[in-house]
């Protein structure tokens, strides 16, 4: 698949700031709605956690890898949700483009604590099945997998297209 050209990755060259902040805006809740979704499934999940029978079987370890499970997908959601809840407050004050650029920042945020939850969370569930060292190595290879696909593979893409 080619890549669009310059002009057509970036807008329209005639549309003015507001209107890109605007469609930058716009393209920022898109995807942050797909990561919201996915990290308020995971944070009630880990919710109710504690109130089923087997959580007293955990022991410390474990217990610390869900409260790091746990905080991490509570600061995912509120960074992932403050654009929306910005945006509201700061509601034709033509603050928009700040918005964006703090909004695209708190994505990377929200994303990266995100990835924390899901690699505790996984390492958490297979270390309460199975002794060794697979949890690490599972947990290791889930982080590494979250890193490449969300952070390293995109910046490597973005510095070779400039």
């Amino acid at each position: 698949m080619s890549e669009a050209p310059q002009s057509a990755r970036h807008g329209n060259e005639s549309e003015t700031p507001a209107e890109r902040a605007d469609r930058n805006f716009v393209e920022l809740l898109q995807g942050l709605r797909v990561a919201v979704t996915g990290v308020q499934v995971l944070f009630a999940f880990l919710l109710t956690v504690p109130f089923s029978i087997g959580f007293t079987k955990l022991d410390s370890f474990d217990k610390w890898l869900y409260y790091i499970s746990l905080v991490a997908a509570a600061i995912a959601t509120m960074f992932f949700i403050a654009p929306v809840a910005q945006h509201r407050v700061l509601f034709r004050q033509g603050l928009k483009e700040s918005l964006v650029r703090r909004s695209n920042a708190y994505g990377m945020i929200g994303t990266l604590a995100l990835a924390v939850s899901m690699t505790a969370a996984t390492m958490m569930v297979v270390d309460f099945l199975f002794n060794g060292p697979l949890p690490l190595i599972t947990a290791a290879g889930a982080a590494l997998l979250a890193a490449w696909l969300w952070f390293i593979e995109p910046v490597i893409r973005r510095n070779s297209a400039s």
